[in-house]
């Protein structure tokens, strides 16, 4: 017959002597101590690390022990749960051996493991902004490819905003009282001004007196246009 009792005290031991400065016993009934892993050192001396609470139960190692994550350190949720898939896992492959040490060796790697994956994550973080900043420094050296979609876009937009400054611009020129018609204007919204010069010379023209008796005398002048010395003005000098 097993006894239990007897497995689980010789293995507390060893494990006491294997992590001297990391081991801590909580209890002896039931037993249970914790044992703080930490990663290798990474980038920038960054590590990782997590405090594991194992309890025994009767019939361990028979069964497995209780574990739970008793604290953490730089470890992100994600990375949390699968240092706990691999505690299962390890547990049932190990099932009738005294496993502690086992268990724990197992976090150890996957801490080293999760330490290169933050490495991996930060480099391609880096990369990705690199080539968002080359693709927006392309664009804007390029600048926007013209298509028919957004070119009739760009052209109903600019529209609708030339009609709203003439619209502005209209207002203020009637506020300051600077919209003045022109003529051009005025003729458009009045067709009756085409007739009004043709009125003004039935009414107002006859209102224009002629002296006709200046020109009573033009016809009995003698006048040779074709003469080389013929001279207007000598006509005055002819009747003084």
């Amino acid at each position: 017959m097993t006894d239990y009792g007897e497995e689980q005290r010789n293995e507390l031991e060893a494990i006491e002597s294997i992590y001297p400065d990391s081991f801590t016993v909580l209890s002896e009934e039931p037993t249970s101590f914790t044992i703080t892993v930490t990663s290798d050192a990474g980038e920038n001396d960054e590590t990782v690390e997590v405090t594991l609470k194992f309890t025994y139960v009767e019939k361990y190692p028979d069964e497995p022990p209780l574990w739970e994550i008793f604290s953490q350190e730089n470890l992100e949720d994600s990375d949390a749960e699968d240092v706990l898939t691999l505690l299962k896992q390890q547990a049932e492959e190990n099932l009738g051996m005294v496993m502690i040490f086992t268990l724990v060796t197992a976090v150890q790697e996957k801490l080293n493991e999760i330490i290169d994956q933050i490495k991996s994550r930060r480099e391609e973080e880096k990369l990705r902004k690199e080539r968002e900043a080359e693709e927006a420094e392309k664009r804007a050296f390029q600048g926007t490819v013209v298509t028919i979609e957004n070119f009739l876009s760009w052209k109903a937009k600019f529209e609708q905003e030339m009609a709203e400054l003439k619209k502005k611009r209209q207002k203020e020129d009637d506020q300051s009282g600077k919209g003045k018609l022109t003529g051009k204007q005025l003729f458009e919204r009045d067709h009756n001004l085409d007739t009004s010069d043709i009125q003004f010379l039935e009414d107002g023209g006859n209102s224009v007196e002629v002296d006709e008796s200046l020109f009573q005398d033009m016809d009995d002048l003698d006048l040779d246009e074709d003469d080389p010395d013929f001279n207007p003005l000598d006509l005055g000098s002819d009747e003084d």
